[in-house]
C-alpha cells in the first residue's frame, strides 16, 4: 500500500468511528477480480475504467468483511444499482479514478452507512444551484475556498443519501437535504427538507469528513437503534 493510500485510509477511519471496518486502495493498481456473482451484474458495455473501479471497490468490501470477522462474500448489484449486502451486514462502497474505499459493519449495530470520496477539486460554479441551497451557497462564499466547500457539500450529501437509502429505498434530488457543517470538528448534519418516508422533514443524519492527500472523504452513519426508531415511527 502506498503512503498516499495509507493516509487516505487513515482519513476514512477518522470519519467512521468504532464498529465499522474499512479498506482502501488505488484502482490503478491491479486488484483481485470481482467474484463471478458480482461481475454478472455488470453491463457488457462497461468501459475498462468502470470495470477497474468496480473491481477495486468490491475487493475492498470483501477485505472489510474479513477484517470484521466475516468470510469474504459477494456484494451484488441491486435493482437500483445500489450494493446488496450479505445477510447480517451493511456497508458502503465509493471510488474515484485514484481511490476506492469500502466500509462494512454488523447490521445489528448499524442501520445504514454511507461513504463518499471525491477528488479535491472545486465544484464547478455552474453546478452550485443544482447541488447547494441558497443558505449553503451563502456559507460557501464566506469560506476561504468556496469551490472546495461546494465539493464538500456534494460529497457529504452523497454519503448521507447512501446512508438513508438502506432504510427508505428512495432516491431524490440534492434539495432533499440541507447541510450544517462544523469545520473545526470536521462534522456535519444532513437535515431532511421534506418527507422521504419513513424519514420526516427535519430528521437528521450525522456525519464526519476529512480533507487531504488530494481527496475529500465523507461518512454518514445511522446507529441501529436510531434506524429502528425511524422505521417503527413510520408504521
Amino acid at each position: 500500500m502506498s503512503d498516499r493510500t495509507q493516509i487516505r485510509l487513515g482519513m476514512l477511519r477518522s470519519c467512521v468511528g468504532s464498529g465499522i471496518c474499512v479498506a482502501a486502495c488505488d484502482p490503478l493498481i491491479p486488484q483481485p477480480a470481482p467474484l463471478p456473482a458480482e461481475a454478472a451484474g455488470l453491463s457488457e458495455r462497461c468501459v475498462d475504467k468502470r470495470r477497474r473501479e468496480f473491481a477495486a471497490g468490491r475487493a475492498m468490501a470483501r477485505q472489510a468483511m474479513i477484517d470484521l470477522g466475516f468470510p469474504a462474500q459477494p456484494v451484488f448489484i441491486g435493482e437500483k444499482r445500489a450494493p446488496v449486502w450479505p445477510d447480517g451486514l451493511t456497508g458502503s462502497i465509493t471510488h474515484t479514478q485514484s481511490c476506492a474505499m469500502a466500509g462494512v459493519a454488523r447490521a445489528s449495530e448499524f442501520g445504514g452507512i454511507g461513504l463518499d470520496v471525491e477528488e479535491d477539486t472545486p465544484l464547478k460554479p455552474e453546478l452550485w444551484d443544482a447541488i447547494c441551497s441558497a443558505d449553503e451557497q451563502s456559507w460557501m462564499r464566506a469560506q476561504a475556498d468556496p469551490g472546495q466547500m461546494g465539493k464538500l457539500i456534494f460529497s457529504a450529501k452523497e454519503a448521507a443519501y447512501k446512508c438513508q437509502y438502506s432504510i427508505s429505498q428512495r432516491y431524490y434530488g440534492f434539495d432533499g437535504m440541507e447541510l450544517e457543517i462544523d469545520m473545526p470538528s470536521a462534522r456535519f448534519l444532513a437535515r431532511f427538507t421534506g418527507d422521504q418516508l419513513p424519514f420526516q422533514s427535519g430528521d437528521e443524519i450525522a456525519g464526519r469528513f476529512a480533507i487531504g492527500a488530494g481527496v475529500i472523504v465523507t461518512a454518514a452513519t445511522l446507529p441501529r437503534m436510531v434506524a429502528d426508531q425511524i422505521t417503527m415511527r413510520g408504521r
